[in-house]
């Protein structure tokens, strides 16, 4: 990973130009602005599984879809107030993934924690699609400062507010890090298999723990899921 003060930093449509998309390398800080909305399972198994039309003119109004519940809230008046959008893990939605891409024609996938090279490969390269991943917890509100509007609601009735596809307007929205690239090579891959190869080098010289619980080991190359 490039030094912190070597981060390239960059402003991106969100209806990005194939030029642009490839343009992007691993680690790169996007900031967005555009159209975002967000959808995930409720809204992927009512399109895909259930055969609802879109809501949305997919990707004209928007090529970014962010996996995340709003903070918000709507009043009896229709008023929308809303805070921090967090995002939720990516990996619970890679069943579907395919399929989305090939039906809302996204080009962003926005989230939390990426999923596999395997799945970019397999899903966002022949659609063109990268992944951009928030920096870590707590940027929930941070991000909100960058919605400069709610321009909709859809499918609040049928899956609730946290399920919901909101369509916010956005401005200098971030900060994201690319994760996958053109070439469907993933960024916390490339960065775990750096830190594994010196992971025993660290617990070098510690001694094996006396009293063991279920599922616990000593062999730091080893983990139970």
């Amino acid at each position: 990973m490039a030094d912190a003060g070597k981060f390239k930093k960059v402003r991106l449509s969100t209806e990005p130009t194939p030029e642009a998309l490839a343009d992007l390398k691993l680690g790169d800080v996007v900031y967005l602005d555009g159209t975002v909305y967000t959808a995930r399972e409720g809204a992927y198994m009512r399109a895909l599984q259930d055969g609802a039309p879109l809501p949305m003119t997919l990707p004209l109004e928007s090529g970014a879809n962010f996996h995340c519940s709003p903070a918000a809230s709507i009043a009896e008046d229709g008023t929308i107030a809303i805070g921090a959008v967090t995002a939720t893990a990516s990996f619970r939605f890679s069943k579907w993934i395919g399929e989305w891409l090939a039906l809302s024609g996204a080009k962003l996938i926005l989230g939390k924690g990426g999923m596999t090279s395997a799945d970019y490969k397999r899903h966002f390269v022949p659609h063109g699609a990268i992944y951009l991943t928030t920096v870590g917890y707590g940027t929930g509100a941070l991000l909100g400062r960058g919605i400069t509007r709610v321009k909709d609601v859809h499918w609040r009735k049928e899956l609730g507010l946290a399920q919901a596809m909101w369509v916010l307007e956005v401005s200098n929205f971030g900060p994201f890090i690319v994760e996958s690239d053109m070439n469907g090579d993933s960024l916390f891959e490339r960065e775990n298999k750096k830190i594994a190869a010196g992971l025993a080098k660290v617990y070098e010289g510690t001694r094996p723990a006396v009293l063991k619980r279920f599922g616990e080991t000593d062999d730091r190359s080893d983990e139970m899921i």
